[in-house]
């Protein structure tokens, strides 16, 4: 079985790409089992750049074809905040709830409409130096009032869909990854990882 890198440690991320891409014979491994390896430089102005920079880096170090995201949320009424910084939003220390309080405290008093968001992932996948593929995936929301629902990580449980009327936190695995930024980037992404691994004859079942 092929063996990708999927360069993240965290491990609702890599859950939610495992069960999008389990049709496809790959083994998934993850930056949890290489502890060792230095961290990837995030210095990119763009979500595009930073998956860029990360799948480039952790191809390099492993020696494995890596498959990055840098995803992030885009808020109207804070001029697209916090966006490329949307894992740091808070603080470095990457928590999600610091994350989530800050948005709320940011737009408190905002009325619904004005409060239209989206989800963005860019996906970028890699053997060393150099990028064989590229892809994206948007979601459109708002963003509620008050935390709901308790799927999902990071700030899935301020993100509403209006026409459900419930958060991604509220949403089944499967519903979400119907419809997710990262859903949406992965399902573009994975005929083109099928295509190079034919084009390599490195694809095996």
């Amino acid at each position: 079985m092929n063996e990708l890198l999927l360069a993240t440690k965290n491990p609702g991320k890599l859950r939610e790409l495992q069960e999008i891409a389990a049709p496809m014979p790959l083994l998934w491994r993850s930056l949890a089992e290489f502890p060792h390896i230095p961290d990837a430089p995030e210095t990119g102005a763009t979500l595009a750049e930073n998956a860029r920079l990360k799948a480039l880096h952790y191809s390099a170090v492993t020696g494995l074809p890596t498959l990055a995201d840098d995803s992030g949320l885009e808020v109207d009424y804070l001029g697209g905040a916090p966006g490329v910084h949307s894992a740091r939003y808070a603080g470095p220390q990457q928590d999600s709830a610091a994350n989530n309080r800050k948005l709320l405290a940011a737009l408190a008093g905002v009325p619904p409409q004005q409060r239209t968001a989206r989800f963005r992932c860019s996906m970028a996948f890699a053997q060393p130096g150099e990028i064989l593929a590229e892809s994206t995936g948007v979601l459109e929301g708002r963003i509620a009032d008050a935390p709901r629902g308790a799927g999902g990580f990071g700030y899935d449980p301020l993100f509403v869909l209006p026409e459900l009327n419930l958060t991604t936190a509220e949403l089944t695995p499967q519903q979400k990854h119907a419809i997710s930024h990262r859903g949406q980037a992965l399902r573009a992404m994975l005929p083109l990882i099928e295509q190079w691994l034919w084009a390599t004859g490195k694809y095996r079942d």
